[in-house]
């Protein structure tokens, strides 16, 4: 048993994102840098998101760390992302309490049926259905003066390329109630 308790612990993930200045793709405005990484290796995302590398289903998780160096908190309770292709496709970001429903549920089959053996320890779980990708996605509401936010964003797509963007807006300055001027952010 102690074996068993010592894999399980060794399975569990410590992602910490990095500061936002540590980042290659990042852009600053009024105070504020968004950065940008998109997670496609296996060695990423095991870092990130344990057994589960979600490129390899379809779904680009997109790393966003965002620093406020400004005098007021900003708002990012109505923060909109899109991805951007080289093409001008555009699409938009998948709430992460969605992703474990897109593979939707298995067809019954109307043809005779065999009795089944249980086996143990077989599930047909989703893999998008894992604590990490709902835990870690990008959930800040307002983001107070001197702080940072950061989190994952998912989008439904099997393309990626270094020409492409991340389009964010959305953000408020909490004290004037303007809005913030829209970032992109290349990849």
């Amino acid at each position: 048993m102690a074996s068993g308790s010592v894999w399980a612990a060794s399975e569990k993930t410590t992602f910490q994102a990095r500061p936002v200045s540590e980042y290659p793709h990042r852009q600053t405005s009024e105070n504020v840098t968004i950065a940008a990484e998109p997670f496609l290796t296996d060695e990423q995302a095991r870092d990130a998101f344990g057994k589960v590398n979600p490129w390899r289903e379809g779904i680009l998780p997109m790393l966003v760390v965002i620093q406020n160096d400004g005098p007021a908190a900003v708002r990012v309770d109505r923060i909109r992302f899109v991805y951007v292709l080289p093409d001008r496709t555009r699409i938009e970001s998948t709430p992460a309490a969605e992703l474990r429903f897109l593979k939707g549920v298995k067809a019954p089959t109307t043809g005779p049926k065999m009795p089944k053996i249980p086996v143990v320890g077989k599930t047909g779980k989703n893999s998008m259905a894992e604590w990490e990708i709902e835990g870690r996605a990008f959930s800040a509401k307002m983001i107070p003066p001197g702080q940072s936010a950061s989190g994952f964003v998912y989008f439904q797509t099997s393309t990626s390329s270094h020409a492409s963007t991340l389009y964010v807006s959305g953000l408020v300055n909490a004290v004037s109630g303007a809005e913030l001027y829209y970032f992109e952010v290349p990849q």
